[in-house]
């Protein structure tokens, strides 16, 4: 062969191989590109960094709002024997103990997950059983929800959010003939979560059945269900909500206060605390009063660092810090569906319905909380992800985003021809 032709076939070939790279590239499920560039390896391998940094962000912002709505409880008499500290310390003393068993579910496959995740559904019922019997589970403000380890104080419904979601991510995965057997699949799984809905609604914690609720909804959509059962599961699901709130009189009456928290009536009562989370936005306005400066949470606020915690983040920051702290829950959430689509997309069905359950789960937990604390929805028990006070929250939710972390790194060892 003349060196010309030589030449030529060579020039042929590597036309051929490039257009076989870019028709590759248009069939690819994942993208291995951001902006155009291509990936190095080292932001190839590895946790996802930018989501790393956005929970820890939230978490330090938290650490510091905690303690900024909580320097003032001991002053009330109900708190006296606290230190100015004592809720910063416990709260610090959470998060050592979250991120320590987050670092550890980091390391367990998810393929464990999923054989465990029946037999961690059964815990966590039993546990739920645990907490509405005397002796076992510790009553606060009227609701008996939390059993004590001595340590701290555990949930057993933050741990039935993420063991719901790893049974129904699990039962979709067994039960793919769901869309052509519906019915007989779905039974089994909305039998339950009905199980689960009684013994929260027995605390009561409407609340986290709510969350529970949507996390199973979610999860069956994105396991395969058609649009048209979906929308009739989902108004079933609805009216049971409406029935609940229509036979129950404290409900009712919050739906009441939240359409008008202004009036007499409800001012002192149900829409107490509304209002005065109202009132601590409206002092905010655009830049806030600056860090300490509230004055909502010096005992006019009740549970000013659990469930209204933006409340004095609004006040403090303005409409800038609410805006950033939407923006920060919103981008984390995207992050993880695109996670749990990338997983789909790597034929990891469970994988992938796992970390969008937790999309679902802290986006809409987020979502009703600044809903609630901004005056749009009724109040609800529910805390703010990653920023509240709250051992066992804090705990389940680290955990839940170890788990998502652990699934972009197997994507990331798959893509580049590993194992997961």
């Amino acid at each position: 062969m003349s060196e010309a032709a030589a030449l030529g076939w060579l020039q042929r070939l590597k036309r051929g191989l490039g257009g076989l790279g870019s028709a590759a590239s248009d069939v690819l499920p994942v993208r291995t590109s951001i902006g155009g560039t291509p990936r190095s390896a080292a932001s190839v391998m590895g946790v996802d960094k930018p989501l790393v940094w956005v929970i820890v962000s939230l978490l330090i912002w938290g650490l510091i709002m905690v303690y900024s709505a909580s320097i003032a409880l001991p002053d009330n008499p109900r708190f006296a024997k606290y230190s100015h500290a004592h809720f910063l310390m416990r709260h610090v003393f959470s998060l050592v103990i979250a991120v320590s068993v987050a670092l550890l579910a980091f390391q367990i496959p998810v393929q464990t997950w999923e054989k465990v995740a029946p037999w961690l559904f059964v815990a966590s019922l039993l546990l739920l059983i645990a907490v509405l019997i005397p002796g076992i589970g510790k009553v606060i403000n009227g609701a008996r929800r939390w059993i004590s380890l001595g340590f701290m104080n555990f949930q057993p419904s933050e741990l039935a959010k993420f063991a719901v979601l790893l049974y129904a991510a699990d039962y979709m995965v067994r039960k793919m003939e769901v869309k052509e057997r519906f019915f007989r699949a779905v039974l089994p799984m909305a039998v339950a979560i009905g199980v689960v809905g009684l013994l929260l609604l027995a605390e009561p914690d409407m609340g986290a059945f709510m969350v529970i609720a949507v996390i199973a909804m979610g999860i069956l959509f994105l396991g395969g269900v058609n649009a048209r059962m979906f929308f009739l599961i989902a108004a079933v699901v609805v009216l049971a909500f409406v029935m609940m709130v229509w036979f129950s009189d404290w409900r009712r009456e919050r739906i009441f206060a939240y359409l008008n928290p202004w009036d007499e009536k409800h001012a002192l009562g149900k829409g107490y605390q509304l209002s005065h989370a109202l009132i601590a936005i409206g002092r905010g306005e655009i830049f806030g009063v600056g860090l300490g400066g509230s004055v909502e949470k010096l005992h006019w606020l009740p549970e000013a660092h659990t469930d209204f915690l933006l409340a004095v983040i609004g006040e403090e920051f303005g409409l800038i810090g609410v805006v950033a702290i939407i923006g920060l829950f919103f981008w984390l959430t995207r992050r993880i569906m695109h996670i749990g689509r990338q997983a789909i997309a790597l034929d990891r069905v469970f994988a992938g319905l796992v970390a969008q359950g937790v999309g679902i789960w802290i986006g809409f937990q987020a979502f009703i909380n600044m809903g609630v604390n901004l005056g749009a929805l009724p109040t609800k028990g529910l805390t703010l992800p990653l920023m509240s006070y709250g051992g066992s929250a804090i705990l389940m939710n680290l955990i839940a985003l170890a788990v998502v972390l652990r699934i972009d790194y197997e994507n990331k060892e798959l893509m580049r021809g590993g194992r997961a």
